[in-house]
């Protein structure tokens, strides 16, 4: 593929850049949570599920996001090993999907993370028993109660709480185009550490 096929926005050598770019975007011109992603992973009888959280970082090799670690979806993410998910922008009119391995995140970076966030937000990762049952939403704010009198101004970060990192082995970036004839350019590589293979696709 002629690299001159691939200019504007598509450009680089650096997908994650790109990446980091198209978001940078977005959050001027998205109405609200511009780092939401779909994020989609199967059971352990392969049936598909998914699901809106939000991205919190792009590294250099890899999309980080948090969750309760009892939760259905990481019970999926840790079964699996694999997840793939696409970040949508209709003020942009743009996609890009994303697939590969996941790995937890529940070390220092997940500590810093979980200290940025609101005091209240905090409180509600002890509090909430993610994806159980609950009877109402009185229980619910009890529980918050109960676990700010225990848990004070500063809580520690939960044992059950923290991020997953995923790998790409393959990234692509979508634009709308004119009746429907969208461009389309996807990265692919055969492992983490494999060289990158760019390829424009069929819209």
């Amino acid at each position: 593929m002629p690299m001159s096929d691939r200019s504007g926005i598509f450009a680089g050598d650096d997908p994650f850049a790109i990446a980091r770019s198209w978001l940078t975007e977005a959050e001027a011109s998205e109405p609200n949570d511009p780092n939401a992603i779909a994020l989609a992973t199967v059971d352990e009888t392969g049936l598909p599920n998914s699901r809106m959280v939000l991205l919190k970082e792009i590294e250099d090799d890899a999309f980080v996001f948090y969750t309760n670690y009892e939760s259905a979806k990481a019970r999926e993410l840790d079964h699996a090993g694999k997840a793939a998910f696409v970040m949508h922008w209709k003020s942009l009119r743009r996609q890009i999907r994303v697939r590969g391995a996941v790995t937890r995140e529940d070390g220092a970076k997940a500590d810093e993370y979980y200290r940025s966030r609101s005091l209240k937000s905090r409180l509600g990762a002890w509090a909430s028993k993610q994806s159980q049952p609950l009877d109402s939403r009185g229980t619910l704010m009890a529980e918050v109660a109960k676990v700010t009198a225990m848990k004070g101004p500063n809580p520690d970060r939960p044992p059950f709480w923290g991020g997953y990192r995923l790998v790409p082995v393959e990234i692509e970036f979508w634009a709308d185009g004119a009746f429907r004839l969208h461009d389309r350019f996807r990265w692919r590589r055969d492992d983490a550490n494999g060289a990158w293979r760019i390829n424009r696709l069929n819209p």
